[in-house]
Order: C-alpha cells, then sequence, then structure tokens
C-alpha cells in the first residue's frame, strides 16, 4: 500500500528529502507520492510537522 499527501500538506519539502526512492515531488500547492514508485515505508511520515502523509487506502 503506498502513501498519499492530504491536503494538510503545508510544502516544506521535508519529505521530499526522507524519501529513499525518490517518488516524493513538488505539486501545486503541495508534494506528491507517486503510488507507483512508493515502497511503503513511512519515512515521509515520520518527518512530517502536520501528518500529510497517510497510508492510501484506497
Amino acid at each position: 500500500m503506498a502513501y498519499k499527501i492530504t491536503d494538510d500538506c503545508i510544502a516544506c519539502g521535508v519529505c521530499e528529502g526522507e524519501c529513499p526512492v525518490e517518488c516524493i515531488s513538488e505539486g501545486d500547492g503541495k508534494y506528491i507520492i507517486d503510488a507507483n514508485e512508493c515502497i511503503d515505508c513511512g519515512a515521509c511520515a515520520g518527518v512530517c510537522p502536520v501528518d500529510a502523509p497517510v497510508p492510501d487506502e484506497e
């Protein structure tokens, strides 16, 4: 299961540098995760100050 970044994202960018597979990029007003590349490690969620990355349960 991949992670996704919710609209709570404040676009600080701290998550991008933590991703070991570099699947996080800056989007329009928030960061986005490429679900096809995400390895579900949770590193992004561990560093986010607003808990925006969450497991994508869809």
